[in-house]
C-alpha cells in the first residue's frame, strides 16, 4: 500500500514535509505536489524493453549525426545542424521573431524532408501569409493549427515528420492532466510526451517557448531539463538585428552565437557580424572605447560608451544598459579606490552599441577606461582596442584566445591593443622558449602595422591610453 512520504515541487524539486502552497526554494505558487512511495522505497516492476542492451562499440552513431538547416547561423549555434530524435526548445519574447526563423528553416530543410509545423497561436491562413512573404512555401512542409496534444499526435502518425516544430508549447493542452494550458502540469505533461514521441520515431523536435517578464523560461524548470538543446532568441524590438544564443547543447557548444537580420521579406543570417556593434565616426569621441568579447568560437568587436555627469541628487545613479550591473559596480568601485576617481557626485551610464549583451569578464577594462575618458572628458587614442578582467586590488588578469580576438581586431582596422601582461604567453610556451612579448608595459608588434602593450594594473593601463 503506497504511504505518504512527502511533497516536492514540481519546478524545482524542492522537498518538504508537509503541504505549502508556495515553494520555499524558487518562490513558485502552486507547484508543490505530494510524493508517494510503496514501502518507503520506489520499485519499479519489469517491462518490455524498447531495444536489446548492446556493447557500446556495437551502436550505430551515424544516426546522431546532426544535419544541417540549410540556415548556416542556426547551424552555428546547434553545433552543425539538428539530430535525429533531439527535442530543441526555442525561447524568447513574443513577437521577436520566433516563428519567422522557424518557418524559414522549416521551408529549406522541406526541399529534402518532411516537415510537420503545428501552430496553437496562430490560424492555418495567417501562417500561410507569412510564408508566401517570406517564401517559405514548400510541398513537403506540412502545417496544422491544434491546441490539443492527442490531435497532434495523430497528424505525426498520418504525415511522419522528420521534423516536428511546435509553436508554441504553451498553447497545447493535453486531457490526462489537470490544469489549463500554459500551466506548470500541462507543460510538463505536453513536453515528456513531446519528448517521448520524439525518440521513439527518431524525429527532430523544436519547441517554441516564452519567456517571462524576468527573461526566464516560461514553464517548470523541468522543461530545460528534458530537452536536449535550449537556444535562446534575443533582440530589441526597435532593431533590425536578432540574436540566437545556445544555452544548453548536449550535441555541441554552448555559449555559442548567432546573427541574424529581421526584415519585410523575412530573416537572414549574418556571416560576419564584426562591426555591427562598433560606431563609425571621423574622430574619437570621450567616453567611448572598442573591446573584443569572444562569443562561443565567434570574436566580435564591441564598443562600450559611458557617460559621466555631476548631479545634485543625494543618490547619484548608476544605470547600465547591455553590461552585467554587478561587474560594471565593481569597477567603478575600483576606479574610485585605485585610481582616486572622483565619482561620488555624478550620474555614471554605461552603454553598449547595437543592443548586444556583454558578460565576458574581458569587458571590465574597456568599462574602465570608457568611464575614466568620460570623467576626464578626453578621448582615448584613435584605433586602439582593450581587453582585460579587473580584479578587486586593481590588478589585470589575462582572458581566453587573446590572440584570436587581436587577430580579428587587425582584420577590422584596428592598431592598437592594451592587455593584461602575460596575455600572449598563456598556453602557448614550451619548454625552453622564451616570452613573445615584454613585460612591464613595454609594446611589441603582434601583426604587420598592429602594436601590442601589456599592462600588470589598472593604473599602467591608463597611464599607457592618455
Amino acid at each position: 500500500m503506497a504511504k505518504k512520504v512527502g511533497y516536492r515541487c514540481g519546478e524545482c524539486g524542492w522537498q518538504t514535509a508537509k503541504w505549502v502552497g508556495r515553494c520555499g526554494e524558487c518562490q513558485a505558487w502552486g507547484t508543490v505536489e505530494e510524493e508517494t512511495a510503496r514501502g518507503g522505497v520506489n520499485v519499479a516492476s519489469a517491462g518490455a524493453v524498447s531495444a536489446p542492451a548492446v556493447p557500446i562499440g556495437q551502436v550505430k552513431a551515424e544516426v546522431a549525426h546532426a544535419r544541417g538547416t540549410g540556415v548556416p547561423e542556426l547551424d552555428r549555434v546547434l553545433g552543425g545542424g539538428l539530430v535525429p530524435g533531439a527535442v530543441v526548445l526555442l525561447a524568447g519574447e513574443p513577437g521577436i521573431g520566433k516563428s519567422t526563423l522557424l518557418l524559414e528553416a522549416a521551408a529549406k530543410i522541406a526541399r529534402q524532408q518532411t516537415v510537420l509545423y503545428i501552430t496553437g497561436e496562430e490560424s492555418a491562413a495567417q501562417v500561410r501569409v507569412r510564408a508566401d512573404r517570406i517564401g517559405a512555401i514548400q510541398d513537403q512542409l506540412y502545417l496544422a493549427a491544434e491546441t490539443d496534444l492527442s490531435a497532434l499526435v495523430t497528424h505525426v502518425e498520418k504525415v511522419q515528420p522528420d521534423l516536428l516544430i511546435v509553436d508554441s508549447v504553451q498553447t497545447i493542452g493535453s486531457a490526462q492532466a489537470t490544469g489549463v494550458p500554459g500551466g506548470v502540469t500541462q507543460v510538463r505533461e505536453v513536453a515528456g510526451n513531446l519528448v517521448r514521441l520524439a525518440k521513439e520515431r527518431g524525429m527532430s523536435t523544436v519547441l517554441v517557448g516564452h519567456v517571462t517578464k524576468e527573461g526566464s523560461i516560461a514553464g517548470p524548470r523541468t522543461l530545460e531539463h528534458l530537452v536536449d538543446v535550449v537556444l535562446h532568441f534575443e533582440g530589441d524590438r526597435h532593431s533590425r538585428l536578432r540574436m540566437v544564443r545556445a544555452i544548453k547543447n548536449r550535441y555541441g557548444p554552448v555559449d555559442e552565437v548567432g546573427c541574424f537580420d529581421l526584415h519585410e521579406g523575412g530573416i537572414e543570417g549574418i556571416a560576419d557580424a564584426s562591426g555591427l556593434f562598433v560606431s563609425h565616426r571621423a574622430e574619437p569621441v570621450p567616453g567611448t572605447c572598442v573591446t573584443v568579447t569572444l562569443e562561443g568560437t565567434r570574436p566580435l568587436p564591441a564598443e562600450v560608451q559611458a557617460l559621466v555627469a555631476r548631479t545634485e541628487a543625494q543618490q547619484p545613479r548608476r544605470s547600465s544598459s547591455g553590461l552585467d550591473t554587478y561587474r560594471v559596480t565593481m569597477v567603478l568601485a575600483v576606479l574610485e579606490r585605485r585610481l582616486n576617481a572622483k565619482l561620488g557626485g555624478c550620474d555614471v551610464f554605461t552603454a553598449t552599441v547595437g543592443g548586444i549583451k556583454l558578460s565576458d569578464p574581458a569587458v571590465d577594462l574597456s568599462v574602465m577606461l570608457a568611464v575614466a575618458s568620460a570623467a576626464g572628458d578626453k578621448a582615448l587614442p584613435p584605433g586602439l582596442i582593450v581587453m582585460g578582467e579587473v580584479g578587486l586590488a586593481g590588478e589585470l588578469r589575462p582572458v581566453r584566445d587573446v590572440r584570436r580576438r587581436l587577430s580579428e581586431a587587425a582584420r577590422l582596422g584596428f592598431t592598437r591593443a592594451l592587455v593584461p601582461a602575460g596575455s600572449l604567453d598563456a598556453g602557448k610556451r614550451k619548454n625552453g622558449e622564451r616570452s613573445l612579448v615584454p613585460v612591464g608595459g613595454r609594446s611589441t608588434s603582434f601583426l604587420p602595422g598592429f602594436d601590442v602593450v601589456e599592462a600588470d594594473n589598472v593604473w599602467d593601463a591608463l597611464t599607457h591610453v592618455t
